[in-house]
């Protein structure tokens, strides 16, 4: 079957996506992946998750499916449901089933935001036997031996109501991710939005001047995706305060009091 036809969300990264490693994960992705180990990924907002999976789907010629988690998934969401087409009644395959059965990279972002029931399907996927039990059809679907599993959350969010099991978590190899050291990230920001460096360095400073206020005030600072569109709004010629304010200041906080403080910060700056 060509994974390419499967369906819209189930693509392959033609072109090797912008990607700079900050320690061992493509080296422990890729064991994890040659042994059939599902993957974890840890990690605060926006630093560069989703875009280490389009690499390594990139990497490992694998179609990449990603399914963002919410409070209504349900476990029918990721398996399939009957539904009624032209009159009839047909079974149509969620994404996860999709992935299972064409040897694709499924990808399940923030998966602590999912319904509970969506753990016990991952559950039999994610250890030695690598099945998916679809009730409905009366089916143990075994995985293509090119399948993967990787699931992500942000440790920085989560409460007791909201975290991942032992019995979870210790199905998986988990990566941490974190924000890039200040030289890597004004690399990376400087290379994503073509801002000259010197303009980078300073957008790097004010983010971890917002990260430091992290439990302060705010939930959370700025993170490198943040940093990336500030930094195209400056190359299209938004002023760099004005640019920090609209980018970063409002997409991480509406306190009246925090947005006064970040843009004194942003003016000391810039």
């Amino acid at each position: 079957m060509d994974a390419r036809t499967l369906s819209p969300e189930t693509y392959f990264v033609e072109s090797q996506p912008y990607y700079e490693a900050v320690g061992q994960e493509i080296t422990i992705f890729d064991a994890a992946y040659a042994n059939r180990l599902p993957i974890l990924l840890k990690g605060p907002t926006g630093c560069g998750k989703t875009r280490f999976m389009e690499y390594m789907a990139w990497r490992l010629q694998r179609p990449l499916i990603t399914v963002s988690c919410h409070d209504d998934l349900t476990a029918s969401d990721l398996v399939g449901r009957y539904l009624v087409r032209g009159g009839e009644t047909v079974w149509v395959d969620g994404p996860l089933t999709r992935a299972v059965r064409a040897g694709a990279i499924c990808y399940l972002d923030e998966i602590v935001e999912a319904r509970k029931d969506t753990m016990v399907v991952i559950h039999p996927l994610a250890d030695d036997r690598r099945v998916l039990p679809i009730e409905k059809l009366g089916q143990l679907l075994e995985a293509n031996e090119k399948f993967c599993l990787a699931v992500s959350y942000n440790p920085g969010y989560q409460s007791v109501l909201k975290d991942l099991k032992q019995s979870t978590r210790q199905r998986f190899i988990a990566l941490e991710f974190d924000y890039p050291n200040a030289d890597l990230e004004a690399r990376i920001v400087s290379k994503e939005s073509g801002v000259d460096r010197a303009t980078a360095d300073q957008l790097v400073k004010f983010a971890h001047m917002t990260r430091n206020l992290k439990g302060n005030g705010l939930e959370e600072g700025a993170s490198t995706r943040l940093l990336v569109h500030a930094c195209k709004l400056i190359a299209a010629g938004v002023s760099s305060v004005v640019a920090c304010q609209a980018a970063i200041a409002q997409a991480v906080t509406d306190d009246a009091e925090m947005l006064k403080a970040m843009y004194e910060l942003s003016s000391s700056l810039f």
